[in-house]
């Protein structure tokens, strides 16, 4: 991981939002969207996965979304208006030039990803990653959970979910008025218009993860989707080596 080199690039997002883009490796163009409340670093490059994917012959575009990692945190609720973050995503992949690339995200990455798709984005095979179905048609079914956290900092309990959540937080040095307004950008995608992605799909899980709903009711709806479970819930099932394996399992074949 420490001899990984990553070349950092900025794109402007929607708006003209400066976006951070982490790029490492050469091969196959490969774009990965990190979850809420983390950032490129954190998702991918950390444990391993990005240099398990760079050995594999991909290049891997990391953005980090807006208001999070290295990318612009304004305070100005304006500047997260519905879909904004799919609105970053299509522009990386055309100020970038993708063609010919694959695409996946954790978490609000998966559902960032879903969004780039039902708005025209035309990978070649997508991963979805710490996803089910109801955190894609029920984007803000944990939204009454995050908001708690944001304006509750400070207070919750040491060891209760909302004090872990906070503590990542802290770890990933998250904005979180930036976070807040985030919530703001959350829109439905109904079951109807993921049942007519026509790309691969692999749908990766940690086995006690239900946070985004059931993942396998996902990839059943999917009409090539591929339902692969790994160890952990949503928190830590993205640290384990068996992710990136999956990973590069399913792109490589």
């Amino acid at each position: 991981m420490s001899d990984l080199s990553i070349e950092k690039l900025e794109i402007k997002g929607l708006g003209g939002l400066p976006i951070a883009v982490h790029v490492a490796g050469e091969g196959r163009d490969l774009v990965l969207i990190h979850g809420y409340f983390s950032n490129a670093f954190t998702n991918w490059i950390r444990y391993g996965h990005a240099a398990r994917l760079v050995e594999a012959g991909f290049r891997l575009i990391m953005p980090d979304l807006r208001g999070h990692g290295e990318s612009g945190k304004p305070h100005d609720v304006a500047a997260y208006p519905p879909d904004a973050l799919t609105e970053d995503g299509l522009a990386l992949v055309e100020q970038l030039g993708l063609t010919d690339y694959d695409l996946g995200g954790y978490s609000l990455g998966a559902r960032t990803t879903v969004r780039m798709l039902a708005r025209g984005a035309a990978p070649r095979k997508v991963i979805l990653a710490g996803m089910g179905l109801r955190g894609l048609v029920q984007t803000l079914d944990n939204g009454g959970y995050y908001r708690n956290v944001l304006t509750n900092l400070g207070t919750f309990e040491r060891g209760t979910s909302e004090w872990m959540t906070e503590a990542f937080l802290k770890t990933t040095k998250g904005d979180p008025v930036a976070m807040l307004h985030i919530l703001n950008t959350f829109v439905d995608t109904p079951k109807e218009a993921i049942a007519g992605f026509t790309q691969p799909v692999e749908v990766i899980c940690g086995a006690d993860d239900r946070d985004n709903g059931v993942a396998r009711e996902l990839a059943d709806v999917l009409p090539h989707g591929h339902y692969v479970e790994i160890p952990g819930n949503h928190m830590n099932a993205v640290t384990r080596k068996e992710l990136g394996q999956a990973m590069v399992d399913f792109l490589t074949v």
